[in-house]
């Protein structure tokens, strides 16, 4: 009997759930949840976009992140799929979200995205808020962390012309990233919505640095 889709984000819900229990605490299942939840939000301003692919997409797009897979990019494509066709999903939908999971990482930035959707383009902005503001704050410094990288290290400057693999195998202090990537999200949201919501986030962001950086001067 096929399921509604109802059923079917349900279902996704549980295994996503089940499956990252005791993951890294910025890729988590709170993570998932919370970019499942900005996607909702964003995609009420874009009518066009399939709510299925949208749902299914935000669920399924860190449920095996290469960082915690030695570097595998086919891992997680691969586990939604089978997982899709367990549960029956047309074809067309499975292939569009195993598009998404392929193609919504930052990566550096500097690379030649494949595939665009207005669906992509919703669960790109979502996942991209949760990478800055307050959370995307704590997520970084729990992931550098859980590195054993050093928080800040002035000697050591952002590399802003990393490629892929540079990217992937970087080492860096903690603060370097948002330099090499936090910062640069605003400026590439795709939707109204998104753009409008990482305005604020980006704010707070360099108020933190600011600050961060008066404390590490002994100024405050």
């Amino acid at each position: 009997m096929k399921l509604s889709n109802t059923e079917l984000i349900e279902q996704t819900i549980q295994f996503v759930r089940e499956t990252l229990r005791g993951a890294e605490g910025g890729h988590d299942w709170f993570h998932t949840e919370r970019v499942f939840k900005n996607a909702l939000f964003i995609a009420k301003d874009e009518p066009k976009a399939d709510p299925l692919v949208v749902g299914l997409g935000a669920l399924l797009h860190d449920i095996a992140d290469s960082k915690f897979h030695g570097g595998d990019e086919s891992i997680g494509p691969e586990l939604a799929g089978t997982f899709l066709r367990d549960l029956q999903v047309s074809e067309k939908v499975i292939e569009h979200v195993i598009s998404i999971i392929e193609n919504i990482s930052f990566k550096g930035g500097n690379f030649d995205q494949k595939f665009r959707s207005l669906e992509l383009d919703i669960i790109q902005d979502a996942d991209r808020l949760d990478a800055i503001g307050a959370i995307g704050i704590a997520r970084c410094f729990n992931y550098g962390g859980f590195k054993n990288r050093p928080l800040y290290d002035p000697a050591i400057p952002p590399n802003l012309n990393m490629n892929k693999e540079e990217y992937k195998n970087s080492v860096n202090p903690t603060i370097n990233h948002f330099y090499e990537k936090l910062l640069l999200l605003k400026d590439r949201m795709n939707t109204k919505t998104g753009k409008s919501m990482a305005a604020e986030r980006h704010t707070f962001m360099k108020s933190f640095l600011a600050q961060f950086y008066a404390e590490w001067e002994g100024k405050r």
